[in-house]
């Protein structure tokens, strides 16, 4: 089984990228933002608990993202692997998420990031913003700020997988499918 984390900073083309890698590998992609719109919009136990925090205001807690995380991998037995998208972001989620995989008796086989400079990235989250509706990507100002979260609290783990060995970094400027056939190399060679 091949459990992969994909990284990057918004707009580093994770989704894109995910795409892809889930057909070649036989991978079950776990967003965390499609699991919250799911488990919110089908009103699950889960989805009604994170939605209090997010009527707060709130960030939902680790406990209530790792339930819902572990329910979808629960929902998949005979998955070849999982490829996970948007989680962990901080080092106390990768703990909890080697923890839950090692009840399965499986282990994070590698953890890659997708890196592209800042203002290229600025500059492509700008253009999605004009018809992507999202009004996170539609101000310059907020998105620089996600990029200042990513940089506080999801870069640690790159030392987190580094230490274990697992950390690959891959370029993440190109076209869809130079950025493809590098994440590809990596991964045929785990």
């Amino acid at each position: 089984m091949i459990n992969i984390v994909l990284f990057g900073k918004p707009g580093a083309g994770k989704g894109t990228q995910a795409e892809f890698l889930k057909e070649k590998y036989k991978l079950t992609h776990l967003s965390t933002g499609d699991i919250f719109r799911f488990n919110i919009k089908n009103e699950t136990e889960l989805g009604k608990l994170a939605q209090t925090f997010i009527d707060k205001g709130d960030l939902v807690p680790d406990e209530v993202t790792i339930k819902m995380l572990q329910s979808e991998v629960e929902k998949n037995p005979n998955s070849a692997g999982f490829l996970f998208d948007g989680f962990p972001r901080t080092i106390a989620q990768a703990q909890a998420l080697d923890a839950f995989l090692g009840t399965k008796k499986e282990v994070i086989t590698a953890t890659i990031a997708l890196e592209a400079d800042d203002e290229i990235l600025v500059a492509r989250l700008l253009e999605r913003g004009k018809t992507s509706g999202r009004a996170d990507d539609q101000d310059e100002d907020k998105i620089r700020n996600r990029y200042q979260e990513y940089n506080e609290k999801t870069a640690p783990l790159m030392g987190y997988y580094k230490e274990q060995g697992k950390f690959y970094a891959v370029d993440g400027i190109g076209s869809i499918q130079e950025i493809t056939e590098r994440l590809s190399s990596v991964i045929d060679n785990l």
